[in-house]
């Protein structure tokens, strides 16, 4: 299994890959503020490249539950330049989380590699050209509403089939309008329009959710439906429960991991690894 990006082709055909979480937002759920400025953020990304990030997913606007938009020149004032920074050291691959078509052109422009649009390529008419002409990796990501409303009050017949309906649509549709299948990968957006019992049924049926051969990329790290089931407020008693996660999933199937915390998930993916083919999959980082 391959994802195809701007520079490279992911080889995703034996081992998962860590995607760290960049935000350069001052008002993030859990990390808001940390990173801001452009010294700062790099020097985040390299200890997660230090500690096993395949991936950096820098990202300029909160997409948590009523989180106010950003416009379009503040956005890229602060992820644009981080990129580029970053991009200037390192040949790994750099994704930008946004869902403007503005954003993801400059972001690529600055040397980005992927796209990662939590609105599965459907809030800008422009998303869809910007990928294409640059040849990027897309992260079509599924989700009911807006992160303004998506937590108002979620409601499907049937989370799974739906969210798989959806997938089966924006790969016929994307490849349609000149995206390559290989450049494609899917997020069933765990938290985004969803109960905690509709994130409960996606995880569990991770394995039904697999379209067109293409990967599937997850993002539960540090999400409030962790703190719901355990009947917990506090931020730090989701870590571990992240990691259990990350180890669950990639059993049922799931080959990219977007998650704060990276030395844990990815001692929990090449143990998991280590388990499931018999091999030597330790990790070195």
């Amino acid at each position: 299994m391959w994802w195809k990006t701007a520079r490279t082709r992911l080889d995703l055909g034996q081992r998962g890959m860590i995607m760290g979480i960049l935000n350069t937002t001052p008002d993030s759920f859990s990390d808001g503020g940390s990173h801001a400025g452009v010294e700062a953020a790099v020097a985040h990304a390299r200890q997660m490249i230090a500690d096993g990030a395949a991936i950096i997913d820098i990202g300029g606007e909160s997409t948590r539950p009523g989180a106010g938009e950003v416009a379009v020149a503040e956005e890229i004032a602060r992820t644009a330049p981080v990129i580029a920074a970053l991009r200037a050291e390192w040949a790994g691959a750099i994704s930008i989380d946004t869902m403007k078509a503005s954003v993801a052109a400059a972001a690529l422009e600055a040397g980005a590699d992927i796209v990662n649009d939590v609105s599965g390529l459907t809030a800008d008419p422009d998303m869809e050209r910007v990928c294409v002409e640059s040849g990027c990796g897309v992260a079509v990501m599924h989700m009911q509403g807006d992160p303004r409303t998506m937590q108002v009050a979620p409601d499907y017949e049937d989370v799974v089939a739906e969210v798989r309906r959806f997938f089966e649509e924006r790969l016929l549709s994307l490849v349609a309008a000149g995206i390559d299948a290989e450049a494609i990968c899917f997020d069933p957006g765990i938290g985004f329009g969803k109960t905690v019992e509709h994130n409960l049924a996606l995880l569990r049926a991770l394995a039904n959710l697999n379209v067109g051969g293409r990967p599937l990329l997850l993002g539960v790290s540090r999400k409030s439906f962790i703190g719901r089931v355990l009947g917990s407020t506090d931020l730090a008693d989701r870590s571990w429960p992240t990691v259990a996660i990350t180890a669950w999933a990639r059993e049922a199937g799931a080959m990219i991991h977007r998650v704060h915390e990276v030395r844990p998930n990815t001692q929990a993916l090449r143990m998991t690894e280590a388990i499931l083919q018999g091999g030597n999959s330790a990790f070195s980082g």
